[in-house]
């Protein structure tokens, strides 16, 4: 794991070192064991270290073929490197690592090696010979990468401040990504939240040559609705065999996971997620997996009692972390500053991650995903009540909206109001159409009370992820109801908020997380399972009946806590200085209405229902997030 960054600049004969080292030096956090750099007539190249495979300095980069023809920067592991290295005949190798194996997979088959690669990558190889970077990202967009691109040079990197240190970027905010964070508290591709910046869309890959652009998009997670029933092998018969092979998907992700040249420890709340990958940490290494736990002397927030369960079951190193519910608010600032990109979520990912990091782990497995792949949210049983009362949508627009209106009354609604108003008026029961609905943070009308970036109907509204989704609505709508809802969310709240969040707030305590629930066979296996075997008597049933008898009763069936403490009250009292002249600060911005947005706030400390802390908490960290990074 690490950090990459480049300038290709389309005019010079030889490319500047030094606005390539204030990019390093913007991001040093996410590679403390090395820094070097690469330059060679337009280009230059640089690489931050996070040493996980092959721990010798013979793997450093930016790292050349035995040729001389290519050279490398890549962040991220490649679990099944031996394999595709098994496949790569002819090559000489002089390194352990997948370093290597990634280049000399590219110098054989061109970007057709991307196909062979299971792991969470984002890399860029520069030919010598063609003049062209080539610039690729893992299928699901669990490592980033943000570009510029204007007449005179490409610029890349693994974050955006990277990027602005350069100085060749202005620091104007981007309007339309402002409506994404807005609507879902993060930002979809293609954009970033600075204008100019975009960020390459997961599963793609980019060339630049003589200036000009070419992409193409490798994988897409709502294709595999064109081969169902083939790579599932799905027919109406036995629901053991769909079982067994879940089991042997989820053994094989793990496994693969394990690969490392440190210790690799897991993060286990005792839910049925993480209690799940640290079984099978158990039965896929004769090794004791280390496990961490974060603690909390107060009962309602505590989690831990379930971690010991497992962790005697399973017999593992295990470590619990004693934690006050104030340590949010003590490193705050910490988890703030953390952020590369501005998010409404993470800081709770950063606090464990220090923790973590703190005793000493370099790579911890988390498990982050079960909930999306195997129909944990309310939403997906929502999803199938709204599908069974498909009726309402067949009813003439008018009628529909004039009967919401009789519903709900015709006066201007916030929250959950108006979320509903918003789905009686959907122009269908697609998961197109609903899913941005339901992951809505502020609604389009309160946005547009809020702000000056317009457009009160949702429809009009426009954001990024809405585009997408009806894009892809054909392939989306062939899947399965629950995996459509599944692949909605990869493409919506997973990729660009709980992806990005754990990326960014691992990698700035320089901790590498894997998540073996997003591994590329597993979900386009499950997402292939028609609804009848994967809609959940109880909580994510199919993966614990898959998994049995590895989780106790007690884990299955215990009530769902997570890390839920009084943000509310802190925003109304511990912080509310802090948030009241971040909002006052962020009233005075042009495509704010100031007004509007010191009711909203007034409203919310006068204890308005309508109003939750999150809706309030978006405008206090992009506020927090254009101050400390200059931004118009």
């Amino acid at each position: 794991m690490c950090g990459i960054a480049g300038i290709l600049d389309f005019h010079a004969t030889q490319a500047e070192q030094a606005p390539l080292r204030r990019m390093t030096d913007a991001m040093c956090h996410r590679g403390p064991d090395d820094t070097s750099f690469f330059t060679e007539g337009p280009v230059a190249l640089g690489h931050l270290r996070l040493s996980i495979i092959d721990l010798s300095a013979v793997s450093n980069q930016p790292f050349r073929d035995n040729s001389g023809r290519y050279t490398l920067v890549y962040n991220g592991e490649m679990y099944n490197y031996k394999e595709v290295k098994a496949g790569l005949s002819g090559y000489d190798f002089h390194t352990s690592g997948d370093t290597e194996v990634l280049i000399a997979a590219y110098a054989k088959l061109g970007p057709a090696c991307l196909k062979l690669f299971r792991g969470m990558f984002a890399f860029a190889i520069w030919d010598n010979v063609e003049r062209e970077l080539f610039i690729a990202r893992d299928r699901l967009g669990v490592k980033p990468l943000y570009y510029y691109l204007d007449g005179e040079r490409c610029i890349f990197a693994s974050e955006v401040r990277a990027i602005l240190a350069t100085g060749y970027t202005r620091r104007k905010v981007n309007p339309e990504a402002l409506k994404d964070y807005l609507s879902y508290q993060s930002i979809g591709y293609p954009h970033s939240i600075i204008q100019g910046i975009d960020q390459l869309e997961a599963g793609a890959w980019m060339k630049i040559k003589d200036g000009r652009i070419t992409k193409e998009v490798y994988w897409d997670v709502t294709n595999i609705a064109d081969v169902a029933e083939t790579r599932a092998g799905i027919g109406p018969g036995d629901p053991k065999k769909i079982q067994g092979r879940i089991r042997e998907l989820m053994l094989q992700s793990i496994e693969r996971r394990l690969v490392s040249d440190v210790p690799v420890g897991a993060f286990l709340s005792g839910g049925i997620d993480s209690s799940a990958v640290v079984g099978l940490m158990a039965e896929a290494s004769s090794a004791k997996p280390n496990t961490f736990t974060i603690s909390f002397e107060e009962k309602e927030y505590d989690e831990s009692p379930y971690a010991d369960l497992i962790a005697k079951k399973f017999q593992t190193n295990h470590t619990s972390i004693l934690l006050k519910p104030t340590v949010f608010l003590d490193q705050l600032q910490e988890g703030l500053d953390a952020m590369d990109i501005p998010s409404g979520d993470g800081i709770n990912t950063y606090v464990v991650s220090k923790a973590i990091a703190e005793k000493g782990m370099r790579v911890a497995l988390s498990g982050v995903g079960g909930d999306e792949l195997f129909a944990g949210y309310p939403f997906f049983s929502s999803y199938l009540k709204l599908r069974k009362n498909g009726w309402w949508w067949n009813l003439p627009a008018g009628l529909r909206g004039g009967m919401a209106d009789l519903l709900l009354g015709k006066a201007p609604s916030v929250g959950k109001k108006d979320r509903m108003r918003q789905l009686l008026r959907a122009p269908s029961c697609g998961i197109d159409e609903l899913y941005p609905i339901f992951r809505q943070i502020l609604t389009p009308a309160e946005i547009g009370r809020i702000t000056t970036l317009g457009g009160k109907d949702f429809g009009a509204f426009d954001t990024a992820l809405q585009r997408e989704l009806r894009g892809k609505k054909d392939k989306l709508r062939a899947l399965p109801l629950l995996s459509q809802v599944s692949a909605a969310e990869y493409l919506g709240y997973t990729q660009h908020t709980l992806l990005k969040d754990t990326d960014q707030m691992s990698m700035a305590v320089s901790l590498e997380v894997r998540e073996p629930f997003f591994d590329q066979d597993l979900i386009e296996y499950v997402l292939a399972i028609p609804d009848e075997y994967k809609k959940p008597v109880y909580p994510k049933s199919l993966l614990v009946e898959s998994l049995k008898p590895l989780l106790p009763d007690e884990i299955v069936f215990r009530k769902k806590q997570g890390f839920v403490f009084p943000w509310d009250q802190w925003l109304r009292k511990d912080l509310h200085d802090f948030c009241d002249g971040h909002m006052k600060r962020m009233a005075a911005r042009p495509f704010i209405n100031g007004e509007g947005l010191l009711r909203y706030w007034q409203a919310f400390l006068d204890g308005d229902k309508g109003i939750r802390w999150p809706e309030i908490w978006l405008f206090v960290v992009l506020e927090y997030w254009l101050e400390k990074n200059n931004v118009e």
